[in-house]
């Protein structure tokens, strides 16, 4: 069955197997259960989960240094990471216990999310200047960006080497959807927020209350996001072969920050914060359904490859590959036809 995807080999060797053959039986070859990788995602999970319910959002146990609008953000922040991130990191856990190749992509795509947002968490808070008690959970908001770091490693390194490349129709819609985030964010999000910093701060609410996690976005989202966007896309749309392994991670990691800022924007209107917009929300959300379905074409042959059990190589017999044993019967077995044979040759006489 088609998938619309293909794996990039090496030279074909002469005589090897069909090429789609091929795919599917090294893919699923090339994965090995992970106990490691395993263990990083459910602990990841569990910190991720922790932390949103002792936050604002369920306890209120964990109490943000930052304005009532940051605020809003934050715990849409924590509720796409309990309800949809962190299923999906346990899901991805339970796939690496089964060897299962989605699991290393996956876990390194949340790695990805979770090293992005909870840099966020920790730096950008208004220390000593507002209300709150979150430096008291560093610890537990340190684990989490540790465990995030070591499951884009840990994850990274599992990725097998013949992990199918997209086929050209969806390689084209991967780069096209990263070119238009990239887009987004420079000129619909932040240039005209950053013009306004600069002339009129004040008629900001979001950058009155809370300068820190404005400029820390800003630093993030354009220093980091838009360009690996622009690269991993550029690199996709010219069949550049080093772009398809990358491309799982960062798509994997954008659908949970597209999950994650829709979620922020969608409170922030419920909430009726100053500064929320529907238009952004919209935005947000459609690019977030763009990369969920994206992904669900991204990983289809992971899924097929994984049900393909690979072949059985050739019995080898002891005829065509004696041991030891083996070899020595065979010796002695044509030294007592020589034998035999000279016998037979000689006069009967000298019998």
């Amino acid at each position: 069955m088609p998938t619309g995807t293909r794996t990039v080999h090496g030279p074909a060797s002469v005589g090897g197997p069909a090429p789609a053959e091929t795919t599917a039986e090294q893919t699923a070859a090339g994965s090995r259960p992970s106990l490691l990788l395993a263990v990083v995602l459910a602990l990841l999970a569990l910190a991720m989960a922790a932390s949103s319910i002792l936050g604002p959002l369920v306890l209120g146990l964990l109490q943000y240094r930052t304005s009532p609008t940051t605020l809003n953000q934050l715990e849409g922040s924590d509720a796409a990471a309990l309800v949809v991130v962190a299923p999906v990191t346990l899901v991805a856990a339970w796939l690496a216990v089964r060897g299962h190749p989605a699991a290393p992509p996956l876990a390194a795509g949340v790695g990805v999310f979770a090293v992005y947002t909870y840099a966020q968490v920790i730096i950008g808070q208004e220390y000593l200047r507002l209300p709150g008690n979150v430096e008291r959970f560093f610890p537990l908001l340190l684990a989490v960006f540790i465990l995030a770091e070591a499951a884009v490693v840990v994850g990274w390194r599992a990725m097998s080497g013949l992990l199918p490349s997209p086929g050209p129709r969806l390689r084209r819609a991967c780069a096209l959807a990263l070119f238009l985030v990239a887009l987004f964010l420079v000129l619909g999000l932040h240039l005209r927020t950053m013009l306004l910093a600069w002339q009129d701060p004040a008629t900001m609410t979001e950058y009155a209350s809370s300068p820190t996690p404005f400029w820390l976005v800003k630093l993030m989202d354009l220093g980091i996001v838009v360009p690996a966007a622009l690269v991993i896309g550029a690199g996709l749309w010219r069949d550049a072969p080093w772009a398809a392994r990358p491309a799982y991670v960062l798509l994997t990691g954008y659908a949970g920050l597209g999950v994650s800022v829709t979620a922020m924007a969608v409170l922030m209107n419920v909430r009726h914060d100053p500064d929320a917009s529907v238009g952004l929300a919209v935005g947000f959300g459609v690019f977030a359904l763009t990369f969920v379905l994206l992904l669900a074409r991204l990983y289809r042959p992971l899924v097929l490859s994984s049900r393909v059990p690979a072949k059985r190589g050739p019995k080898t017999s002891q005829r065509t590959s004696p041991g030891p044993a083996g070899a020595a019967v065979t010796g002695a077995n044509l030294e007592a036809k020589r034998r035999a044979a000279r016998i037979e040759q000689q006069p009967r006489s000298s019998r």
